[in-house]
């Protein structure tokens, strides 16, 4: 064909194309990455076909991107189907979402690495004002349709997660079964009130003294009377009665057993059991034998009593230390809300939504508004994320505080937040869609524990544990203890047989034990073994207590060898220093006589000069009154000698006014100073039951006068704690000198409020004394509390009343803290130990 044909064909082409009723449009394959055929973009569409689907002639957007039913109508296949095989495909379709409503014709074809796509529709005439009515219906129906299949979908895919998850939970159970019978450890299964024994497995019974026909079921204390008594009711009540484990370290208990009655120690924990409702009906122990160890720290420890006499003082201080670090230290619906636009503002909210969240979700209202503490928890920024992207986000078993500061327990709940799209594919809102997993996530520790109890008692056990399968002993299972104990983390074992990871056990007589126990299919314990593993220093072997049990199949073939195993090296090298110690001992008993002797003596001498000071202190306040009362006599004398004019000279009256003053203040520092040292010397204060709403209005009836003339309010709030048993006047003394504090340093300009606030918790009082003063600036605080020193010097005062405070609150055992804001006011917060009287 000639240059000049090919371009008429071209031109008549393209006038076809233009003219033509029907629409054509060409499409070029788009390939995911393991090259399937996922959709089509546009190459070029006529103007017909402009008209038809109202959009330019190259559309931006992909074909199922523009027109998402495409592939439940079919019109993907076929176009999937005309580009594979080459083979022209037919589809007839109606399509009534984003303008396009009617019956579509359509016939597609490939052509080269096009595919070529010829379509019309039956919309010739105009729809009556009722079938135009009925297809939005229609449409609306079909909308709310989609939407409730994508629901089923999510919730179709949930529930065969959750299918999948139980039958592996099934089967990892009768795994567990076995291992649970053939375990080295102690274990057994409590059920009910008086704790019967439902399983109990060998090791249990024997280190019992029972057999397991004398345990099943029987109550436990029935079975084991001599245990009765010795705390375990108590242990075993707190667990059923809170669902929280206990874990016990070196408990005593008493067992019958080799015809006598042994003392014995446990380390074990209890584990809470729930039934299929979701209480709790009984308790498993996991428990390890560690008498021998308990016997030989014992013994050291006797050794080493006097030695520790020098360091008890230090010893109180870390136990109160870590006493208040202690202190300080089913059925779930889906909660559904829609936020639109880029503020979050809520528009549909289900009721587990409002009662999920507190029930503050508002329509028309943003997240910010109704839920402030979502900013600070870092949900608005994923919200934000989530719009601005186009990309969902899935949260699984998150934390959520409903209040802010968090001031409560928070819930935990699985949520997802989907885009919402509009017609043009733009972000228009989100979906959150949560499910409150609170009591799945609580409960998470006993269902792993039915689920797993291998799991359960490799991570709390304190023994080392591992389990190895088949005769060359492939590790399957280690604990963290027995990584430590072998000195080689779990990467480096699991799935790696027993002599490979640890060749220097081949020449030990490891493998014959091993051996020996795999092909008698009895169990060996092993007590004290020397080994020298990699990490130990050279000729300096580590000393282990274990024991290699088999575990079989339920053809009762041994098919794996668990270990359980104790490092017991400190045991073992203490024994061998006891002999070192008793002699060290015998001169440091020497060194210790000599040293309480020379600590005598220095005591008596300390409470000679305590005496004389005290001595010193009252004599010099006696002798100095009376000089001071001459001086005092002396003005008065004077001011009744000197004539009325001469008083009343700005000189005189001045000079008299600061002597009068000063020795005022004189007086006034005796008193302190007296009083300070009656409080050094004054014993603690026996406690007694007080009303405390009367002791405050007792004082503040004492300070009648300074209230009436500062025009104050006093707000007492005594309504959490009515009734404390306390020291009476050391508490009246604290809330005397905390209000007269704030009455004094008071602004002027405004109306002093003095609020005295008093609740009890764990057998403590906290008192707080708040005004709206004067304040302090950080340094002035810095020297609040010590003597004789003034912060504000336009005000009365002589620095006495906080250092008296304080001295009381330490003596009672108590805590005192300050917060304060110059031109705002002062918060006096201080911790009292006293029991509340309910």
């Amino acid at each position: 064909m000639s240059a000049l044909a090919s371009e008429r064909s071209v031109a008549l082409l393209d006038t076809l194309l233009d003219i033509s009723l029907t629409a054509v449009a060409l499409l070029r394959p788009l390939y995911a990455d393991d090259n399937r055929l996922t959709d089509f973009a546009w190459v070029y569409l006529n103007p017909a076909g402009q008209q038809m689907l109202r959009q330019p002639e190259v559309p931006a957007a992909s074909l199922l991107t523009l027109f998402p039913t495409a592939v439940e109508d079919g019109v993907f296949a076929k176009c999937h189907q005309a580009f594979l095989t080459g083979e022209a495909q037919r589809n007839e379709t109606l399509y009534q979402a984003d303008g396009p409503d009617g019956y579509f014709l359509l016939t597609t074809q490939r052509s080269g690495d096009l595919l070529v796509v010829n379509f019309t529709h039956t919309n010739y005439h105009l729809r009556t004002p009722v079938e135009q009515a009925l297809r939005a219906s229609q449409a609306r129906e079909r909308a709310a349709r989609a939407e409730a299949e994508r629901l089923n979908q999510e919730l179709t895919v949930a529930v065969q997660v959750a299918e999948r998850a139980r039958a592996e939970a099934e089967r990892q159970r009768g795994e567990l079964e076995r291992v649970f019978e053939q375990a080295p450890i102690a274990i057994a299964v409590y059920r009910g009130p008086s704790y019967t024994i439902e399983l109990a497995n060998p090791t249990v019974a024997r280190l019992w003294g029972r057999t397991r026909e004398q345990l099943l079921g029987k109550g436990l204390f029935e079975a084991l009377p001599e245990v009765a008594g010795m705390g375990y009711e108590e242990l075993l009540d707190g667990v059923m009665a809170t669902g929280e484990p206990h874990v016990a370290h070196a408990m005593e208990a008493h067992h019958d057993r080799n015809g006598q009655r042994e003392t014995v120690y446990w380390d074990f924990v209890y584990v809470p059991m729930y039934a299929a409702d979701g209480r709790i009906n009984g308790a498993m122990v996991v428990a390890t034998e560690v008498t021998a160890q308990v016997q030989a720290r014992r013994q050291v420890e006797h050794l080493n009593q006097a030695l520790e006499a020098r360091v008890q003082a230090r010893t109180r201080e870390l136990a109160e230390q870590q006493q208040l670090l202690s202190q300080i230290l089913g059925h779930v619906p889906a909660a559904i809300a829609t936020l639109r636009g880029p503020e979050h503002r809520f528009s549909f909210f289900n009721e587990h939504h409002q009662r999920l969240n507190g029930h503050r979700a508002v329509l028309g209202a943003t997240v910010r508004e109704v839920a402030p503490e979502a900013v600070e928890q870092g949900f608005l920024a994923l919200l934000d994320h989530v719009y601005q992207t186009g990309q969902p986000h899935v949260g699984s078993e998150v934390p959520v505080w409903v209040t802010l500061p968090p001031i409560a327990d928070p819930y935990y709940a699985d949520f997802r937040y989907q885009p919402l799209h509009d017609e043009r594919g733009q972000v228009q809102g989100i979906l959150v869609f949560a499910v409150d997993v609170t009591e799945r996530v609580r409960a998470r520790q006993e269902h792993e524990a039915q689920q797993r109890l291998v799991e359960t008692v490799f991570q709390q056990a304190p023994a080392g544990i591992w389990v190895a399968q088949g005769p060359a002993h492939v590790f399957e299972l280690i604990n963290p203890q027995m990584e430590r104990l072998l000195g080689r983390s779990r990467e480096q074992v699991l799935g790696r047989p027993y002599f490979e990871v640890l060749p220097e056990l081949v020449g030990q007589g490891v493998p014959a034990l091993l051996r020996q126990v795999w092909e008698s299919g009895q169990s060996i314990m092993v007590e004290e073994f020397a080994v020298q593993l990699a990490y130990h220093a050279p000729n300096e072997p580590g000393y282990f207590t274990f024991v290699f049990e088999p575990l079989r199949n339920e053809q009762g073939q041994v098919v794996r060898i668990a270990c359980v195993a104790l490092e017991v090296s400190p045991q073992v090298l203490a024994r061998r220093q006891v002999q070192a110690l008793n002699e060290e001992l015998a001169t440091l008993n020497q060194d210790l006589i000599a040293s309480n002797e020379r600590l005598r003596n220095s005591n008596a001498q300390l409470t000679r000069s305590n005496a004389d000071l005290d001595s010193f202190v009252y004599s010099a306040s006696h002798d100095l009154k009376a000089p001071i009362a001459n001086v005092e006599g002396l003005l008065h004398a004077l001011h009744q000698e000197l004539p009325p004019a001469l008083l009343m000279t700005p000189t005189i009256a001045r000079v008299l006014h600061l002597m009068a003053d000063a020795v005022a203040r004189f007086q006034q520092t005796l008193l302190h100073l007296t009083h300070i040292v009656q409080l050094e010397r004054t014993d603690v204060e026996e406690a007694q039951e007080v009303a405390l709403e009367q002791l405050i209005n007792d004082v503040c009836l004492d300070l009648a006068p300074a209230i009436d003339a500062a025009q104050a309010q006093v707000l007492v709030d005594t309504q959490q704690c009515a009734w404390v048993r306390v020291a009476p006047k050391s508490l009246r003394s604290i809330v005397f000198n905390l209000v007269s504090n704030a009455l004094k340093y008071r602004v002027p300009e405004r109306t002093p409020t003095v609020h005295v606030r008093v609740a009890c918790q764990d057998q403590q009082i906290h008192l707080s004394v708040q005004d709206n003063g004067l304040g302090l600036t950080p340094a002035q605080q810095g020297h609040l509390f010590k003597l004789f020193r003034r912060l504000h010097p336009g005000v009365e005062g002589s620095g006495v009343g906080l250092y008296t405070v304080k001295k009381i609150v330490d003596n009672a055992g108590g805590t005192i803290t300050v917060h304060s804001e110059v031109g705002v006011g002062t918060t006096f917060s201080i911790l009292l130990p006293g029991a509340n009287r309910k």
